[in-house]
């Protein structure tokens, strides 16, 4: 079976902003995505757990899409104009894809 090149991006931010987020990736076009819950975690701030909601907020989620490569500099400039004042984790990694024309 024939395999394509493709990156993947996972964005960790804070609940309350998932909205924001799922609307920034889709005004760029980016039409696929999954958000699952973040369970917790440790980080600059020090650990947290999702139990923890009364402060953080609603926890933590991750947006995670499957991109073409020249489609990523769309999604990461999307991305970051809701990132960047906010809590937030942006990591990218290649990938392979078997229906390349989904992505």
């Amino acid at each position: 079976m024939q395999q394509h090149d493709a990156k993947r991006v996972a964005i960790i931010i804070e609940a309350i902003m998932e909205s924001r987020l799922r609307q920034a990736l889709e005004t760029a076009g980016v039409t696929g995505y999954s958000v699952l819950p973040v369970l917790g975690g440790s980080g600059r701030s020090g650990a947290w757990s999702r139990d923890d909601t009364f402060t953080r907020g609603g926890g933590m989620v991750q947006v995670i899409c499957i991109v073409r490569p020249d489609r990523l500099d769309e999604l990461l400039d999307a991305a970051f104009s809701v990132v960047d004042s906010h809590i937030g984790v942006v990591t990218i990694s290649d990938c392979k894809v078997l229906r390349a024309e989904r992505f």
